[in-house]
């Protein structure tokens, strides 16, 4: 396990990539956008209250191919997720 406070990198699971697609489909209903989720480039992740993933992802939008950092933060013992923010790189 990380170290509390500090950011690591992370390897892909199939886990990170569903946090990933959660991070793409929770973006396209806040912001009425249509992105389409490509695949995972680099995953990080701090240990806060609960798991804080920065997942750098690929998606297309409109056709082009873009790269954008979510932050989505995860409590697997409540049962909770939230993205915190999705932004172009």
């Amino acid at each position: 396990m990380a170290e509390v406070g500090g950011i690591t990198s992370v390897d892909y699971t199939p886990e990170i990539e569903s946090f990933a697609k959660f991070a793409v489909e929770e973006h396209n209903k806040k912001e009425n956008a249509k992105l389409e989720y490509v695949k995972v480039i680099e995953t990080k992740q701090q240990v806060v209250q609960g798991v804080m993933y920065y997942i750098t992802l690929e998606a297309n939008d409109g056709g082009d191919k873009k790269t954008y950092e979510a932050k989505v933060w995860v409590k697997p013992w409540e049962n909770f997720k939230e993205l915190q923010e999705l932004k172009l790189v």
